[in-house]
């Protein structure tokens, strides 16, 4: 392209836009935020017209088909992985995008039908989606075996707030959901550290760092290598099932109905 021909469109897209994407000076031109924001964009769909063209072309090889869904925190580190390890394994055609999101935002996605399936939290409001149990997922706390408030049967989530907290990346969906309970309280939930996975929120633990919350499957895992002590949570909130989300009178694609019945073969019954 003739560099007039570009300084005109460029002109045109601030027109559009209402905002300067460079300034131009003696020294030539530089990018205005806005400027840099419309590059990094630019790149992101030039991105994923790339990935496009090469998954179509897959497609059109009949070497590859796509499953498309999302899962929460706990479903994503202590559910899932196992599982579609198994499925990907056994279906070598099938590709699968995985991605990591709160429950509510999940069933969102799964109703304007931009994923296939989602793996949510059965205490967010799934709306008219179809829902079927994958997994139970209460959540518990875990903290040395000394800590104040181990030793009990059960305990309410307000009565941890005034301990030291380790708590998982910003991120995270479980980190959002457990601030939101928090906020309900009138309160805050303020974190010593945050770390990558349970498994390093009961090693965090185990130091005696802080108390930490986490599903009530991963904290007996840890413990079996750990010395750790797990009181469950007692609020209502906490005692929880992870569903598997579709959308009603949408058939899923064939591939997505077979990783669909290959991650609830093991579900429990009730």
């Amino acid at each position: 392209m003739a560099l007039a021909s570009a300084s005109e469109r460029l002109r045109g897209m601030e027109a559009a836009a209402g905002v300067t994407l460079v300034t131009r000076g003696r020294r030539g031109v530089e990018t205005t935020p806005a400027g840099r924001a419309l590059v990094h964009h630019a790149r992101l769909i030039l991105d994923g017209a790339e990935r496009l063209r090469a998954e179509l072309a897959q497609h059109g090889q009949g070497l590859k088909s796509h499953v498309r869904f999302m899962a929460n925190t706990s479903a994503l580190a202590e559910h899932l992985p196992a599982p579609l390890a198994g499925f990907l394994a056994a279906n070598a055609e099938v590709d699968v995008d995985l991605e990591e999101g709160a429950s509510r935002d999940i069933a969102r996605a799964v109703a304007a039908g931009r994923i296939d399936f989602g793996v949510i939290s059965d205490r967010v409001d799934a709306g008219d989606l179809a829902t079927r149990l994958l997994r139970h997922d209460a959540l518990a706390l875990v903290t040395t075996r000394g800590h104040p408030l181990a030793g009990r049967g059960q305990i309410a989530f307000s009565e941890t707030l005034e301990a030291a907290h380790v708590g998982l990346s910003a991120d995270s969906a479980l980190a959002g959901y457990l601030a939101g309970q928090a906020r309900r309280l009138g309160r805050s939930l303020v974190a010593r550290v945050r770390v990558l996975g349970f498994n390093a929120v009961c090693q965090m633990a185990e130091q005696g760092v802080g108390a930490g919350v986490v599903p009530i499957a991963a904290a007996r895992r840890a413990r079996r290598s750990m010395s750790i002590a797990i009181t469950p949570l007692s609020d209502v909130w906490a005692k929880r099932n992870l569903v598997v989300a579709t959308r009603p009178g949408a058939s899923p694609t064939p591939q997505a109905r077979r990783l669909i019945a290959w991650l609830l073969a093991d579900a429990p019954t009730s």
